[in-house]
């Protein structure tokens, strides 16, 4: 059991560590050779040229001005300078409301913060119940926390008042805050410039035609049931293999940069390579001549496989980003079912070109229902697995019940320095080791699922790695780490009294989190400002593989904010907060300096570095309020349990209502608020087609959106791709299909034959 003097030294190595990353970052990113590392935001923009075209030869590299390093802390004020209209010009409104997350985080945590301190501490520390459990291992925190309460005492009653508080406060600001997201994305989307997903729905599960090719099944098809607002269409190819080519080619293309580079700079000998796996092992080669020749023979393949794709009818897969003549049509397309059978012809909003995730696009819709059954149940079993190295860590942060299975390891575990560093740190950071590889695997899985858009894969892998934080990195702490701390107690005491120990011990648990907050929300969130990895490898690239400027500009990675991964991380210290605020007030304040400190770090990140990939809209803040309302339910379920088993009859009806309440209150927010961010009203299309019909009536929306959906690997070179042909003027649709009727459907006679049978 972690006591104040491990909590105390584990503090103490994490704010060393936030505060040496803090003083680094603020040394290196002065320097002029990093600046295109910690601003390659403001390059892209064309904003910002590099400082070490200017000065003399050492002041290209280094910063010899000392003024510059006594504010070595001036970027926090201006990292908060930025207005928030401003911010979402600069960074896209993705980025501005992902910043909110935090600072909602602040509001809600804040205010409880000190009613916890001014409240509930002082009668959780005179409840003395602790002292008298001689049976029980805790600490001096745990005399903080409702486990000092005596079982049936009526101090209940305030933490029962304080639960309502907590909860009437926290729905409050997520009302609040869910309303003003949604009115500023819907002004957002209303104040966009033109972007061809605004008249845009992608179209899947397009029935085969015998007589038709996709094409023209699917310009027939819309040219009937939209005659007024059908624009064009773009087929979609399987270009998964021409793409893996083309990777592979620009691949190789590195690696020829590198040894030409390397030639340039010693030409005395000519660089050699081996013809094995990653150029380990096999015959040593030529290296520029080995590369040239694989690049040639990938370049042939190249535009073989591209020739193929293009004239083979069964590269071509049932589906197609269908435009329209105006906002209006789109939305009605996209937000209606187009024919009698729901499972043909299915329409959704396109992504905008940037945000389409191209490989996904080939799967057969027949496959994705059995892909997610096959996900789903190995995301059960990947789930189930983890506990396993969970309970290891949880055994590292209760040592004490180590000892009393184990006494011969006690000599070992009682030195101070081991104990301390052992119970207050390395839990915390065991947890954030295991848990790297987790994000890899969760994407991959979203990938095999199918989703056609990065922003949707992001958001669903999102959900998978919410569920595994949720069931064991906090369900999963708490069992085995209840097991492990009262071991000896659960072997042998009645049945009867398991419940109350595993009731009291709880609370107990605070102090692995606490540990675990400091080292993922302290000094990793410090650490994420330094950008360690990519300040290493652009100044590898820059050393080894830049050229021209061009390359240094591919050089220089900005990255993303990573939602998939970032979102769930945050929903965590929601749920840690939201759970030990009315059984552990304690735990708040390291809650509150995480929000705190990942505004301000993330603030400055995504005005200075991130360039996201894509901009939906904030079409995520729906699931940011779905998951802080489970948090809340669990808290008020876990808060429930808890009193129950201290023989606090009489409080427990009462908090059965507050569930209850969360779930209307989330039901009401889902059916007030969501609908905005899953539809795009008509009112409001129609209000922005007039407008733009007003102010540019002629422009030219068929030549804008013709190519906007072309795979990127005939984009970049330049292909001709076979596209839909209109005849506006036409009344007639022209159609190869044997039927009399001007709509698709089987028939044994055809609409050609119709002059000649007249």
């Amino acid at each position: 059991m972690a006591t104040i003097g491990d909590i105390c030294m584990a503090a103490a190595i994490n704010i060393l560590s936030a505060f040496a990353f803090f003083v680094a970052f603020a040394i290196l990113r002065l320097q002029p050779f990093n600046d295109r590392v910690y601003f390659p935001k403001w390059y892209l923009k064309g904003i910002r040229s590099s400082p070490m075209h200017s000065g003399g030869s050492v002041k290209k590299f280094v910063n010899l001005d000392c003024r510059t390093y006594v504010k070595f802390l001036s970027w926090m004020p201006a990292a908060l300078k930025m207005p928030e209209p401003e911010l979402i010009d600069h960074a896209g409104f993705d980025s501005a409301m992902y910043i909110r997350i935090y600072l909602l985080g602040l509001k809600i945590f804040v205010p409880l913060s000190v009613l916890a301190f001014a409240v509930l501490v002082p009668v959780n520390v005179t409840g003395r119940y602790l002292d008298h459990r001689k049976d029980l291992s805790f600490s001096d925190l745990d005399k903080l926390s409702i486990s000092n309460i005596p079982p049936g005492s009526q101090r209940f009653w305030a933490h029962l008042t304080m639960a309502y508080v907590f909860t009437f406060w926290t729905c409050y600001t997520l009302y609040k805050e869910y309303k003003l997201v949604t009115s500023m994305r819907l002004h957002f989307l209303a104040s966009q410039s033109r972007r061809p997903d605004q008249f845009t729905v992608l179209v899947r599960n397009v029935p085969p035609d015998p007589d038709e090719s996709v094409s023209q099944h699917v310009e027939h098809f819309f040219s009937v049931n939209h005659p007024n607002h059908y624009l064009t269409h773009q087929v979609v190819y399987n270009a998964n293999n021409l793409s893996n080519i083309v990777d592979k080619r620009k691949s190789l293309q590195n690696w020829l940069d590198y040894y030409e580079n390397k030639y340039r700079r010693n030409s005395v000998t000519r660089p050699t390579t081996k013809t094995g796996f990653w150029g380990l092992w096999g015959t040593s080669v030529d290296a520029i001549d080995y590369y040239n020749a694989e690049i040639e023979k990938l370049l042939n393949k190249e535009a073989t496989e591209r020739e193929r794709v293009i004239s083979d009818t069964k590269a071509i897969i049932p589906a197609a980003f269908v435009s329209f003549k105006t906002r209006w049509g789109a939305a009605v397309c996209a937000q209606t079912q187009q024919s009698s059978n729901p499972t043909l012809w299915l329409t959704e909003w396109a992504p905008e070109p940037r945000d389409v995730y191209w490989p996904n696009l080939a799967i057969p819709f027949v496959e994705l229902t059995i892909r997610r059954l096959l996900m789903a149940v190995s995301l059960f079993f990947l789930t189930f697995c983890f506990m396993f190295p969970i309970a290891i860590v949880q055994s590292l942060a209760n040592l004490e019940g180590i000892e009393k299975v184990l006494p011969f390891l006690k000599p070992v575990i009682e030195i101070h320095t081991i104990k301390s560093f052992v119970q207050g740190f390395l839990p915390g950071i065991a947890l954030k080791i295991f848990l790297i590889i987790l994000p890899t695997i969760l994407m991959t899985m979203s990938k095999i699922e199918g989703f056609t858009s990065l922003s949707l894969l992001e958001r669903r892998s999102a959900g998978k790695y919410y569920l595994f934080i949720l069931v064991n990195v906090f369900l999963g702490s708490i069992i085995t780490g209840t097991a492990f701390q009262n071991l000896n107690v659960l072997l042998h005491e009645s049945a009867s009294e398991v419940p109350v120990t595993i009731g009291v011990s709880i609370p107990m648990k605070a102090t692995f989190f606490i540990t675990y907050i400091m080292v993922d929300g302290w000094a990793g969130i410090a650490a994420e400002i330094l950008r360690i990895k990519p300040l290493i490898v652009f100044h590898l690239k820059n050393a080894f593989l830049v050229k021209t400027e061009k390359d240094r500009e591919q050089a220089m990675d900005p990255g993303s904010l990573g939602y998939a991964t970032a979102e769930p991380r945050i929903q965590l210290y929601f749920l840690l907060g939201l759970v030990y605020s009315v059984i552990t007030p304690f735990f708040l304040p390291f809650i509150v300096i995480f929000f705190g400190l990942s505004y301000l770090v993330f603030r400055h990140q995504i005005i200075n570095v991130y360039n996201q990939e894509y901009e939906s809209g904030a079409a995520f803040w729906p699931d940011v309020q779905r998951r802080v309302i489970t948090a809340m339910v669990i808290a008020q379920l876990l808060l429930l349990g808890l009193i129950s088993t201290m023989d606090a009859a009489n409080s427990t009806p009462v908090l059965l209502a507050l569930p209850v309440l969360t779930i209307w209150f989330h039901i009401y927010c889902k059916h007030r608020f969501e609908p905005a961010f899953v539809k795009f009203p008509l009112q409001d299309a129609m209000v922005k087609d007039t407008l733009e019909r007003a102010t540019d009536p002629n422009f030219d929306l068929k030549t804008y959106l013709q190519d906007a959906y072309i795979h990127p690997v005939f984009r970049k070179h330049g292909c001709d791709l076979p596209l839909a042909v209109d005849d506006e003027e036409n009344i007639l649709v022209p159609t190869k299909r044997n039927s009399r009727m001007n709509t698709p459907g089987e028939s044994k006679r055809g609409s050609d034959r119709e002059d000649t049978e007249n």
